[in-house]
């Protein structure tokens, strides 16, 4: 058992997470786990618990926080009638398959793997954050047949791979196919559900070395980081959505854009060894 004065330095730091991943999903609507997953890493490795496993205590400890955010999201745009359930069931069952590919591949990846692929990909979310147009458009409907038989899969495994949900890849790919913004934000949701559900289940039965793993954790979900991280955000999420209506988000997600280019780059820095 770690010393107590380990405990309460690891309990500060996740409030610390949890309450400014809130206030930015509810500030900018974007998903707490493209915040979580390096801030567990960081946490984690500063406490002292490293190894080749550490970015998968990371992925799955984010998105089981992902399981509560984006059921209590989808119920609270459910009653607004936002959610689009065609599109939820025409691929719900692709972007699950992916989920579980997921975590079969990321449970096999080395973690300098992993950083360096969420690296990338973070940076190809902030750059779209950052330059997107909200008029770009691929076509003027959500892709059937052999199209959404690849990108929907692809938006599961690529979310696993990162530890996030729906949002960051999911309201991209809706607006450039001509759905309402907010449409696409309820819907997103519903896909973080469907991706975390699936790859948290696989993280649990994740065989991690005891001496690479925090105090309380269970395969690869730390116990710890999910309880304080899910009282925080369910604390300052509503924070963010006030601060959201009393001025313009819009220069804030360029901001945070820039924020989780560098927050990549870091990762891949420290993925290459530099």
């Amino acid at each position: 058992m770690p010393e107590t004065g380990l405990l309460l330095q690891m309990l500060a730091m996740l409030l610390a997470i949890g309450a400014f991943a809130g206030v930015l999903a509810g500030l900018l609507g974007v998903g707490g786990g493209i915040v979580l997953v390096p801030a567990f890493f960081y946490a984690f490795q500063t406490l002292g618990y490293g190894g080749p496993q550490l970015m998968q205590l990371c992925l799955a400890t984010s998105l089981a926080t992902i399981i509560v955010t984006s059921v209590r999201s989808v119920l609270s745009h459910n009653k607004k009638g936002a959610v689009d359930w065609d599109i939820l069931r025409g691929w719900g069952p692709g972007i699950a398959i992916g989920s579980v590919l997921g975590v079969l591949v990321a449970s096999y990846l080395h973690t300098n793997v992993l950083q360096a692929l969420f690296g990338v990909l973070g940076m190809v979310i902030g750059a779209y954050l950052g330059l997107g147009r909200s008029e770009w458009r691929l076509g003027d409907a959500m892709p059937q047949g052999v199209k959404r038989a690849v990108l929907s899969p692809s938006v599961g495994f690529l979310s696993v791979l990162m530890g996030i949900g729906g949002g960051s890849f999911g309201v991209p790919l809706m607006s450039l196919f001509n759905t309402p913004i907010h449409r696409a934000v309820a819907t997103a949701a519903g896909f973080g559900v469907i991706i975390a559900v699936p790859s948290v289940a696989g993280f649990l039965f994740l065989d991690v070395d005891p001496q690479h793993r925090p105090p309380y954790t269970i395969g690869a979900v730390n116990l710890v980081a999910f309880f304080v991280v899910i009282a925080m955000t369910l604390i300052t999420a509503p924070w963010g959505v006030k601060l959201a209506h009393a001025m313009d988000p819009k220069p804030l997600k360029r901001v945070f854009a820039v924020f989780l280019t560098l927050v990549a780059l870091n990762m891949l820095r420290k993925a290459l060894g530099w």
